[in-house]
């Protein structure tokens, strides 16, 4: 009956499980009453009750820390006063864009405009997919002289290349 007492508790206790294993229920139950008496525990404190327990002294100073942590509403303040100085989780977990569903939707739409955008640009010919490559693409990007040099057009007529390859670019990914 004991036992199943301890193991009521533990997990009704709080809604995030204070102690999972066997080592930690043990040093659950007997870290409340050694609070008790000691109060907040020193470093040799919590060293003599780790050695009594056979856990470590960092597992005693976490499970101190569990125990001394507050339990907080998630849906805000259960009283009147909405100034209370803490704000509650519902207030600030909650994000429009966390929905897994959205996010992979958003990830699928964005992989398949890449794969269109890549399929429509090898439709080009070569000098266009060059210019709407340098003029769009590039880190460092090429001006309309630059490229009119380099292909012995003028400006205008590089201008007016890169626009008939983005009017076909628009094509191929609306069809």
């Amino acid at each position: 009956i004991k036992a199943e007492i301890h193991e009521y508790v533990i997990k009704n206790w709080r809604i995030v499980k204070v102690a999972t294993t066997k080592a930690q229920r043990k040093l659950f139950f007997n870290l409340r009453g050694q609070k008790k008496r000691l109060g907040r525990l020193t470093t040799e404190e919590a060293q003599r009750v780790a050695d009594d327990l056979g856990v470590t002294a960092t597992q005693v100073k976490e499970m101190e820390g569990r125990l001394g942590a507050f339990d907080a509403s998630f849906d805000g303040p259960t009283s009147d006063d909405e100034d209370s100085p803490i704000p509650s989780p519902a207030a600030y977990l909650h994000s429009d864009n966390s929905d897994p569903a959205d996010l992979v939707a958003a990830e699928d739409d964005q992989q398949r405009s890449s794969r269109q955008l890549g399929s429509a640009i090898m439709t080009l010919d070569e000098r266009s997919r060059d210019i709407l490559e340098r003029r769009w693409l590039a880190d460092q990007k090429s001006t309309l002289q630059e490229l009119a040099n380099e292909y012995g057009v003028s400006a205008e007529r590089i201008r007016q290349l890169e626009n008939n390859a983005l009017k076909k670019l628009r094509n191929a990914i609306a069809a």
